[in-house]
C-alpha cells in the first residue's frame, strides 16, 4: 500500500521565487509533483465593475476562496483529481474553463499566504518559506506585472505601496516562523534548493508501494 500524499507549501513575498521553485520541483520529479497555485483561488467578484475590482485589496487572506481551495487539496490528498479554477490577472476574474489536476505523490501549494492560514497549515507535511531581499522582490513584481499582467508601472507601484507591502508586514512576513524550512535567495540558493529536493525525494520515497 502507498503511504499518503503528501503536501509541500512555499510560501513567501511577492517576487521571492515562490512559483519558480514550484516548478523546479515539478520539473525534477514530473511523475510525482502535482501543482496547485493559491493565486488561482482568488475570489471571483463578476458582480462588481471592473474599476470596484481593480480597488480591491488582493493582498488580504479573505481575497481568496479558501473553502474551495482546502476541498481541492483534500480531494487530491484522497487520490481525486479536481478542476481547478483560472484566474485571468488582467480583468480580475476566474476563466470560464478550469484546469484539471491529477493527484500524485506529491502535492506543492504556493502562494503569498499559504501559511497564513491555520486550517492550511494542518494540512501541510513540509512548510518552505522563500525569504527574499524586498528591493529584489518589488522590482521583479514590477516586470511580471507590466509584461504578464499588463499592468502599468503606476499601477503597479501604487498597488504595492497600498496594499502589498503593509499586507506583507501583517500577514505574509509573520507566518515565516510556521515554516520547516527557509530558503534565503529563493532559486538563487543552490545548496538550499538541494536540502529540498532531497527532501521531496525522501517524501517520494515514503510514498512508493512497500515491497
Amino acid at each position: 500500500m502507498p503511504a499518503p500524499r503528501a503536501v509541500i507549501a512555499i510560501a513567501g513575498g511577492t517576487g521571492s521565487g515562490k512559483t519558480t521553485i514550484a516548478n523546479y520541483i515539478s520539473a525534477a520529479f514530473p511523475d510525482d509533483v502535482a501543482l496547485l497555485p493559491h493565486d488561482a483561488y482568488y475570489k471571483d467578484n463578476r458582480n462588481l465593475t471592473y474599476e470596484e475590482r481593480s480597488q480591491l485589496n488582493y493582498d488580504h487572506p479573505d481575497a481568496f476562496d479558501n473553502d474551495l481551495f482546502i476541498a481541492h487539496l483534500k480531494a487530491l490528498k484522497a487520490g481525486q483529481a479536481v478542476e481547478r479554477p483560472v484566474y485571468n490577472f488582467s480583468t480580475h476574474l476566474r476563466e470560464h474553463q478550469t484546469l484539471r489536476v491529477e493527484p500524485a505523490a506529491i502535492i506543492v501549494v504556493e502562494g503569498v499566504l499559504v501559511l497564513a492560514h491555520p486550517e492550511l497549515r494542518a494540512l501541510y507535511d513540509l512548510s518552505v518559506f522563500v525569504d527574499t531581499d524586498a528591493d529584489v522582490r518589488i522590482l521583479r513584481r514590477i516586470v511580471r506585472d507590466i509584461h504578464e499582467r499588463g499592468r502599468t508601472l503606476d499601477s503597479v507601484i501604487n498597488q504595492y505601496l497600498s496594499t502589498v507591502k503593509p499586507m506583507h508586514e501583517a500577514f505574509v512576513e509573520p507566518s515565516k516562523r510556521y515554516a520547516n524550512v527557509i530558503i534565503p535567495e529563493g532559486a538563487h540558493n543552490k545548496p538550499g534548493l538541494e536540502v529540498l529536493i532531497a527532501q521531496v525525494r525522501h517524501l517520494i520515497a515514503q510514498h512508493e508501494p512497500s515491497a
